[in-house]
């Protein structure tokens, strides 16, 4: 099945070279000229992305706010088309993921849909729910003296599980899962919390921030048992600017916007490191700053180790690719969290401090923030800034 995006544009040169593009990257285009109708259309049917001319800032508003609360379309890709790049902030603050600065042309649209459509498929496939059986045991954090209740799921994604309760719950606090896929022995242990429940028993339980092995064992159970069979795109090739313990800075055409989670697989010799981070800043058509989510000493340890072989390569050019894994992938409490423990950590990072106080800068101003700091950090000292 085509990846469905709504376009809301009265330019019809735009119109034809979005519909080209589009069309090479098989995404099957909806084309609208009146807000009302795209409105309308939001309303009902169901969209991977929504494309908006921002020439009128308050009716892209509007756009983009009805795709955010219809229940079909809260996880569109948002793209923006702007005049210039004075633009791209408002364009951002009005709930937009990428922008395309106008003159649209058909390279520069191509190189930022590749990214799109990448997120889109994320969250398309996170969206999706496939119908299983399988006994699931549970217990509410706050009651902890009780002992693991039993039950059994309905469907299950990515994001969370349905399951059927033989009686209502008042607790919505923490929840902890324990569940094996069909067909595997290995057990699931999940944090997780209660996200609905109807008066006929059927609710619905959100995962809280998986683990990252879990989180793959769930995608990969989830794509083979999948109807639809949708391949993700091939990670992007980025190239590593600058390199601390805490993120990095990587130049592409086709950055991921702002709170995206990413997968990062970086190599240098025969050494390999995997991690993942956070989009904290994001240039449109130059590149990232991403911020490692580092949950245990040894996933910190992992990144030091890169940091000590690059410095001792001697000007081998490291190799990093990177692929998202969705969209505030984390719950919004989980999300502040992980948040909160970034900005606390950038007080010791340069590098993430940068990200954290000067995000909003013009791009060339933060590019040069960034070569400044470059210049005025030792490479002696891989816990600040390594210029790569």
């Amino acid at each position: 099945m085509n990846l469905q995006a709504l376009v809301l544009c009265s330019d019809e040169k735009i119109v034809r070279v979005l519909r080209r593009v589009l069309n090479d990257l098989e995404i099957t285009m909806e084309h609208c000229s009146d807000p009302e109708v795209a409105g309308l259309k939001l309303s009902r049917r169901r969209f991977e992305a929504v494309i908006v001319d921002c020439q009128n800032p308050a009716i892209a508003g509007q756009i983009l706010k009805a795709a955010r609360t219809a229940p079909s379309n809260k996880n569109a890709v948002a793209v923006a088309l702007i005049d210039c790049q004075s633009d791209v902030r408002s364009a951002f603050e009005l709930g937009a993921h990428f922008v395309l600065y106008k003159p649209i042309s058909a390279e520069r649209a191509k190189s930022s849909f590749r990214a799109a459509r990448a997120l889109m498929k994320c969250e398309r496939r996170r969206a999706g729910r496939i119908p299983v059986e399988m006994p699931v045991m549970y217990q509410f954090k706050t009651n902890d003296s009780i002992e693991l209740e039993r039950t059994v799921s309905s469907d299950l994604s990515e994001d969370g599980i349905g399951v059927r309760l033989a009686r209502r719950h008042r607790d919505r606090g923490p929840m902890r899962l324990q569940f094996k896929l069909p067909g595997s022995k290995q057990l699931i242990e999940a944090e997780a919390e209660l996200a609905w429940e109807n008066p006929n028993g059927q609710a619905g339980i959100r995962f809280l921030d998986l683990p990252a092995g879990t989180r793959q064992q769930l995608k990969s159970w989830l794509k083979a048992n999948s109807p639809e069979g949708d391949e993700d795109d091939p990670p992007s090739r980025c190239k590593l600017t600058d390199l601390s313990l805490g993120g990095c800075y990587l130049e592409t055409p086709s950055p991921f916007p702002v709170r995206a989670r990413v997968e990062l697989s970086m190599r240098v010799g025969e050494l390999e490191v995997h991690a993942t981070g956070l989009v904290r800043v994001m240039h449109p058509d130059v590149g990232m700053g991403v911020a490692f989510i580092q949950r245990t000493p040894e996933q910190r340890q992992e990144v030091e180790k890169f940091i000590h072989t690059l410095m001792e390569s001697k000007g081998v050019i490291p190799e990093l690719f990177v692929e998202p894994e969705g969209l505030e992938l984390v719950s919004p409490d989980a999300l502040e969290e992980m948040a909160e423990g970034l900005n606390a950590e950038s007080a010791e990072d340069p590098l993430l401090e940068l990200f954290e106080h000067k995000a909003n800068l013009p791009t060339a101003e933060f590019l040069d923030e960034l070569r400044k700091q470059r210049r005025s950090e030792s490479v002696d000292e891989p816990e600040t800034i390594l210029p790569v």
